[in-house]
């Protein structure tokens, strides 16, 4: 990786480790339908303009069923839940929880057989497991976490990881771009019902507005621009490092904003990260057989 690769990791990272913290803010004022709605717009609009200036393609008509669902499971349904979440949940804790996507991915991989099983891999999922469990429980035992907002953001993370299940099975070779500007496009077209016939935002504040504005525009906009720029450039794997730096970004956002977290949780956050590794830890190449001594 070169030096821009690296900056773009570090943006990626601290774009996306700050939206928790600005769900928070933005849910103190917006019911958490219209949180997923503005950011799905706010993330389309900046996407389209990227749309044109490229001259990327959209996906075909086609393909509207996995498109619809890949939306549903990757923005309408977490966006929403993750807004609902951090009712009752810290922005910390949050971030945290968010890491077991990779976890959920691995296990409905191994359930649909689209991954091999190795004993590292069931081992990262275990203690990825067992390190949320322990930030949890801290979270609970120190008032910063019900039980009921923890459930909502499982079943978010859940949700990110069948939309990475759908997406790899059915929308792969697609233009990235594109496949991003017609999700979020998707997403907020079926939130919009959704938003105005429940509760809308009573009196608005700069403050989350701001929030919401910005986790529209950089957290989902530019986002995602900047992570499809670096698969086009770096390794999968090397992308998938961000992974590691998001609950990091998410305790300091959080810490500057004034969120206690206990040595509990901080502990968890250390083996949620140590699961992350040995769920990314490359498999033993197969030995070379030697070859006969030729006589």
């Amino acid at each position: 990786m070169n030096r821009r690769d690296v900056l773009d990791m570090f943006l990626l990272s601290a774009f996306w480790g700050a939206s928790f913290l600005l769900i928070r803010y933005s849910g103190e004022v917006f019911p958490p339908v219209w949180v997923a709605l503005l950011r799905s717009a706010f993330g389309a609009l900046v996407l389209t303009g990227a749309l044109r200036l490229g001259g990327h393609a959209l996906p075909p008509a086609r393909l509207w069923r996995p498109l619809l669902l890949v939306a549903l499971f990757n923005n309408v349904i977490p966006w929403s839940f993750f807004a609902w979440g951090e009712q009752t949940v810290s922005s910390n804790i949050a971030a945290i929880i968010n890491a077991t996507t990779p976890l959920f991915a691995l296990l409905i991989g191994l359930t649909l057989r689209d991954t091999r099983v190795r004993g590292v891999m069931l081992a990262g999922v275990l203690l990825g497991l067992g390190g949320v469990a322990l930030t949890v429980s801290g979270g609970l035992g120190g008032g910063h976490a019900t039980a009921h907002g923890v459930i909502v953001l499982l079943l978010a993370s859940l949700g990110y990881a069948v939309a990475t299940t759908i997406a790899k099975r059915s929308l792969s070779g697609l233009n990235p771009v594109g496949l991003a500007t017609t999700q979020l496009g998707l997403s907020a077209a079926v939130l919009l019902p959704v938003a105005l016939a429940g509760p809308h935002p009573a009196a608005l504040t700069a403050k989350a507005t701001l929030a919401v504005a910005f986790l529209g525009v950089v957290g989902s906009g530019l986002a995602y621009l900047l992570y499809y720029g670096l698969l086009a450039r770096v390794t999968p794997t090397q992308v998938t490092a961000v992974t590691y730096a998001l609950p990091v970004w998410g305790l300091g956002w959080a810490a500057l904003a004034g969120e206690p977290l206990g040595w509990v949780s901080v502990t968890g956050v250390l083996v949620v990260l140590s699961g992350l590794g040995l769920l990314n830890f490359p498999p033993r190449a197969p030995r070379a057989d030697v070859p006969a001594r030729q006589t």
